[in-house]
């Protein structure tokens, strides 16, 4: 069901990208990921981490049936998300000329940051909404309204650039938030909650601000960082090499985190509360981070092959042939995030066991890496520079997290990860190579002959993962035309 959402958001998300990139060109993309990023760490910032941490506590309420004990969580989640909100408007309205001074090198940005404060507000109020949804376990409702406010949100932005251009770009993400807090509103009011008998008071408040605060800050610190090396980069190129580069770099970096992105989210819907649960025993959790490395792997090789070799048309299909020179950062870019997809499970055991200092510490140390990288390949190769860097972060990120949850857990890969990453990294890089060391034409052929492969493989092998009681009955037929038989092993 997850999975299924995040599909439909994507496809959303691709329609009204192309939208964007038609009327604005690069340029005018440009501009717009640079007002979305102000936006998502302003947001970051102020909202402290507490939608992660909201529905961790409201599901904490919930399994101890007291009826009480919700009623109270519940409010204070809401208020909480409301002051916060407010807290975050209140900041950009007020430090909206010196953002504008940071991120354009100019003033005359700043009423139209000013109004970004409103894009803040309904986030995090829409952010309590869903957290409260997702803490009560309304999996249909949360998917319903994850999907229904991208739609909304679309059909309204769109023809809000469409009519005023670049003077439409911060309407349209002000139009965004508004349909994603009215969805999420909608949704949240269909869950009944028994108004608390007792008065909460100063002390329970106190007590409920602090267990959301505790945990939300090591999300927030994370979130600040990840999107804060996203801002700063993009800052960089926007300085070195000017307006249009920024939004060939904001169109690489939103295709090349598309399909990989997708299937993490899908995934870690599962993985983590189960490896939360399995935190103590070493082995266990050794085992899941294997196996979901494995999936991963499985899942994201045949995916980033295909945008290796195809990158030419991908880039032309979402966006508009204006983006080609995008080509060469989203073949780097691919490179890591398909160690993303490695590292990613290992990242889970340092929050699952509870070291949050040492989480805060890792994402610390990745950002310092990833900016200072960032600075000087821009530096020297323009904009293909940024890929460069983001595959290098990735490269320390990976020898980082393999080395400190190895003293943690004792984590070694499996033989069967280790067989699975050598071939699917070899491949990948392969194809990598033969962009440049070969003709087109001989390139796209080589890519092919890998997608097939590679595609062929990792279907082999999933369907060994699932029983065979499971696989839909059309399903099990398709495979089995494919000499493809699903079991448990």
């Amino acid at each position: 069901m997850v999975g299924g959402s995040q599909a439909l958001n994507i496809v959303i998300g691709i329609v009204r990208t192309k939208a964007m990139a038609v009327m604005l060109g690069p340029a005018g993309f440009g501009l717009f990921g640079l007002y979305n990023s102000v936006a998502n760490l302003a947001q970051t910032f102020a909202g402290m981490g507490i939608n992660s941490s909201g529905v961790r506590q409201i599901a904490a309420a919930v399994s101890t049936g007291d009826a009480e004990k919700i009623a109270q969580t519940v409010r204070v989640l809401r208020r909480t998300s409301v002051l916060l909100g407010l807290l975050g408007a209140f900041l950009l309205v007020i430090f909206s000329r010196q953002i504008s001074t940071l991120t354009f090198a100019s003033a005359s940005h700043s009423s139209a940051v000013a109004w970004l404060s409103l894009v803040v507000l309904f986030t995090l109020i829409s952010g309590g909404q869903a957290a409260l949804i997702q803490g009560m376990r309304r999996i249909a409702d949360l998917a319903k309204m994850q999907v229904l406010g991208a739609l909304f949100g679309t059909i309204c932005g769109i023809p809000l650039v469409y009519f005023f251009r670049e003077r439409g770009v911060v309407p349209s993400l002000i139009c965004i938030a508004v349909t994603t807090i009215v969805t999420s509103a909608w949704y949240s009011r269909k869950i009944a909650v028994l108004p608390a008998v007792t008065p909460v008071t100063g002390a329970d408040i106190r007590h409920e601000v602090g267990a959301l605060l505790k945990l939300g800050l090591a999300f927030m610190t994370s979130n600040v960082i990840t999107l804060g090396v996203a801002y700063v980069i993009r800052i960089t190129v926007l300085r070195k090499v000017g307006y249009e580069a920024t939004g060939l770099y904001q169109s690489a970096w939103t295709l090349g985190g598309l399909y990989v992105g997708f299937i993490l989210q899908a995934m870690g819907a599962d993985f983590y509360p189960r490896l939360t649960a399995s935190a103590n025993d070493d082995t266990i959790c050794n085992r899941l981070v294997n196996e979901q490395a494995r999936v991963g792997l499985l899942l994201a090789g045949p995916g980033v092959i295909a945008t290796l070799t195809f990158a030419p048309l991908v880039i032309t299909l979402f966006y508009s042939a204006k983006f080609g020179p995008a080509v060469g950062i989203l073949r780097w870019i691919c490179l890591g995030t398909i160690l993303q997809v490695i590292t990613w499970p290992m990242g889970y055991v340092i929050i699952a066991k509870a070291k949050r200092a040492l989480f805060v510490g890792c994402e610390l140390a990745w950002g310092v890496v990833s900016l200072a990288l960032a600075w000087v390949c821009i530096a020297n190769y323009g904009l293909t520079g940024a890929g460069i860097s983001f595959f290098g972060s990735y490269i320390f990120h990976g020898v980082m997290l393999y080395t400190i949850v190895g003293r943690l857990s004792g984590f070694r890969w499996s033989k069967d990860n280790l067989k699975t990453g050598a071939l699917s990294l070899s491949i990948i890089a392969l194809v990598f190579c033969g962009f440049y060391l070969l003709p087109l034409a001989f390139g796209v052929a080589l890519g092919t002959i890998a997608l097939l492969c590679s595609g062929v493989y990792s279907v082999r092998v999933i369907t060994t993962f699932i029983p065979r009681e499971q696989v839909p009955r059309r399903v099990a037929k398709l495979l089995a035309l494919f000499g493809l038989t699903p079991r448990l092993l």
